[in-house]
């Protein structure tokens, strides 16, 4: 795991679509100096500016910005930067709804790879959701991917498990790590393995998480329990651990329940084709990590145990943020900020392995795509395959495919 350093290491970093900052919370609770963090969310970065000392956190549009002028702004030449972190908005790319590619939100990749040049930092680290492998073809990360490459960077890109590095969530993302003096980069390793439902001992599951705080109301920090009434409170009742809208009695159910229940995610599905979230409401289970918090958790996932869905800083300590982390804004802006977070766990393990990595001495690497690791599976679906059958031409000659 990482660890927390007590004083600051000689790191510089600065987080592009900084949201609330649980990326760089994981990174400056490791030492890492965040000079500056971007966000178009003024409610994300009023939550920014109110969790971390020298009011870093900026509104800007990083569709439009003028990368140039950001890095002026801030002082730097380029090249003198350390780190690039965070990623662009998911929702372009994400499972849970219809998306294509004229949605101006994938556009903001290719922005990325501009911040890139621009400041020219020695190390990034991107963060996406798994969607990003197939949307129109994978092309959109093969064009990301190859831009980094022609500025000169290392890459390295492994989909991520969350629920292995000590989350209490079942949380896939994509993860992309570059570096610009050709030094090898190894993801850490996982606590403990999963496999599907099977977890082994060590694994975090919900009731680590937020056992302490469920039978009290803390105002303070958001964990207010909500009642529910009516047939809401009927539906709710007639689901226990585990079950979702497809397992309630046919008087409780909803139009759309059946549509949604009915569909079915699978590894590699392009997400434009997928259509949405396939569970909906569903009861969560106690001794198992929780299903992956996004913004509409509070009014989909159900409380192990109590006749109520999750409060908003119940998701905030499933995505590992500590209690004393206030979020500004309405209930759904702020679960909007929980549920894009970077969990600060894993980002301060990733701050520790950047940095561990980047402290060994080790021989030069050529740019290029040196490996990844996209699915678990021994399968893939066609969709899947031909991404992985583009990524395969841009590996480097004679190295491993993990």
């Amino acid at each position: 795991m990482g660890g927390t350093h007590n004083k600051e290491i000689d790191f510089k970093a600065i987080s592009l679509f900084a949201g609330a900052g649980g990326c760089s919370l994981g990174f400056s609770q490791y030492g890492v100096n965040i000079l500056a963090a971007y966000d178009v969310c003024k409610e994300a970065v009023d939550t920014y500016n109110y969790n971390f000392e020298g009011q870093k956190g900026r509104i800007e549009d990083l569709s439009i910005c003028d990368f140039r002028a950001i890095r002026d702004s801030l002082g730097l030449q380029r090249g003198t930067l350390d780190l690039i972190i965070g990623g662009p908005p998911c929702q372009g790319f994400t499972t849970a709804g219809k998306r294509s590619e004229d949605d101006s939100r994938n556009q903001l990749l290719a922005n990325y790879v501009s911040a890139l040049k621009e400041f020219y930092p020695r190390w990034f680290m991107m963060e996406n959701v798994e969607g990003i492998l197939t949307t129109i073809n994978g092309d959109f990360l093969v064009d990301c991917i190859q831009g980094m490459i022609s500025l000169g960077y290392t890459v390295y890109m492994k989909k991520v498990y969350m629920q292995e590095f000590g989350i209490p969530q079942r949380r896939k993302r994509v993860i992309i790590v570059g570096n610009r003096e050709g030094k090898s980069f190894d993801f850490p390793r996982p606590i403990t393995m999963a496999s599907g439902r099977i977890y082994k001992n060590g694994s975090e599951t919900l009731r680590d998480a937020i056992a302490d705080i469920e039978e009290i109301d803390i105002p303070e920090i958001n964990h207010i329990r909500k009642k529910e009434s009516g047939i809401q409170y009927e539906r709710i009742c007639a689901l226990h651990e585990g079950q979702t809208m497809k397992d309630l009695p046919k008087e409780l159910q909803h139009k759309s329940f059946a549509k949604r229940a009915a569909r079915r995610v699978c590894d590699g599905t392009p997400s434009e084709k997928r259509g949405g979230s396939p569970s909906g409401m569903k009861r969560l289970i106690y001794d198992e990590p929780s299903l992956t918090i996004t913004g509409s958790a509070t009014s989909e996932f159900i409380h192990p145990t109590q006749n109520r869905m999750l409060t908003v800083r119940e998701c905030a300590r499933i995505q590992t943020f500590p209690d004393e982390f206030r979020f500004f804004g309405s209930d759904p802006q702020q679960m909007q900020q929980i549920g894009n977070a970077i969990p600060p766990l894993f980002a301060n393990q990733m701050a520790a392995q950047i940095y561990m990595c980047d402290q060994k001495a080790s021989k030069s690497f050529p740019q290029g795509l040196m490996w990844y690791n996209v699915t678990k599976s021994s399968a893939m679906s066609p969709a899947l395959a031909a991404t992985c059958h583009k990524l395969d031409r841009m590996l480097v000659s004679n190295q491993f495919l993990f």
